[in-house]
């Protein structure tokens, strides 16, 4: 293992948050087998107060997991120095056979807490405990993958060795060589790649604003959001990396959180993500704006999130022009 703060950082913060969330885990099974509303015993008075206080425990982890993502990216990319032939994060997470895995992993915990978050907010909102269950539920299915995501996580950095050679990103995203997806991404035709990403930003930011105006919210939009998150993660390793780069060449996705380029991958990905959690958590929640007692609360909160889902990608958007449009590069 190498002691770096922000390997610690890291173990620390994934061995707080699935303690947690097993804890939050258990007294959910609780509550979704013992849960009644109409009834006044001790064991009902019981589970509302723990429902407070597992609600506020999760908001705080689940925004911790949330931070977790960039804060993995950003540590393999300052252990860059660290491992001959890394040139950024790319080659960082390929020293041995867990850090991609777990990058993975962080991405699909991303977006499933990002969907409680939307849902436990939902549900505070109603006087009845709307959607407790539905939550309960959502949890039961993301502690697993939490704890997963740990154990891959501490695996990756505890069997990391300062001796390995390991890949730069020229040769992960090379568009010449197939050496895995990443490469097979670089390799898309640029101007086909160009015309799919724009036209389905279109698409979606046209669905999305006549939802949000109209006020009649669809399954299209949620759809069409998750849609725009994969081809913008493709975009960003097939064009848009090469504009803000400057290199016909360079593909690799890490390499735009770094200080040389003003960390605008950072931000562009933290948009990226804002833009489907939010576009999705609108979807998720539709199928209950009949509950009587979200039925006039519910409509504002979804449009609320279509609007920061909206805005998000067209910020993004505007982003990507702009960079596009000063960069030197001619393609």
């Amino acid at each position: 293992m190498i002691l770096h703060p922000t390997v610690i950082a890291n173990l620390l913060s994934s061995a707080i948050a699935t303690g947690m969330v097993v804890y939050a885990a258990y007294y959910g099974g609780q509550i979704l087998k013992f849960w009644n509303l109409q009834s006044g015993d001790e064991l009902q008075l019981v589970l509302e107060r723990k429902t407070y206080l597992i609600s506020t425990i999760l908001s705080f982890v689940f925004a911790l997991q949330l931070l977790s993502l960039f804060l993995y990216v950003f540590t393999a990319d300052s252990l860059t120095p660290l491992f001959v032939g890394a040139m950024c994060a790319a080659g960082t997470l390929n020293v041995n056979g867990f850090g991609y895995p777990t990058l993975l992993l962080k991405i699909v915990n991303f977006l499933l807490a990002g969907l409680w978050l939307v849902l436990n907010h939902a549900d505070n909102l109603g006087y009845d405990y709307p959607l407790i269950r539905k939550k309960y539920w959502l949890l039961m299915f993301i502690a697993p993958f939490i704890v997963i995501e740990t154990v891959l996580e501490s695996a990756y950095f505890l069997n990391m060795q300062a001796d390995v050679i390991t890949s730069c990103c020229g040769s992960l995203f090379s568009s010449e060589k197939a050496n895995g997806l990443g490469s097979e991404i670089a390799a898309l035709p640029s101007q086909p790649m160009m015309w799919t990403f724009y036209a389905t930003l279109l698409l979606t930011l046209l669905v999305g604003s006549y939802s949000y105006l109209k006020g009649k919210a669809g399954y299209l939009y949620p759809v069409l959001s998750a849609l725009m998150f994969v081809i913008a993660i493709a975009a960003m390793i097939s064009f848009i990396s090469l504009y803000i780069y400057e290199l016909p060449t360079h593909h690799c996705p890490f390499c735009i959180v770094m200080q040389e380029y003003g960390y605008i991958g950072y931000l562009l990905y933290i948009l990226l993500f804002l833009a489907v959690v939010s576009g999705m958590g609108s979807g998720v929640l539709l199928p209950f704006r009949g509950l009587e007692s979200l039925r006039d609360l519910l409509p504002a909160f979804i449009s609320k999130l279509l609007f920061l889902s909206v805005s998000s990608y067209l910020v993004f958007s505007t982003l990507v022009a702009y960079e596009i449009v000063s960069s030197n590069l001619v393609m």
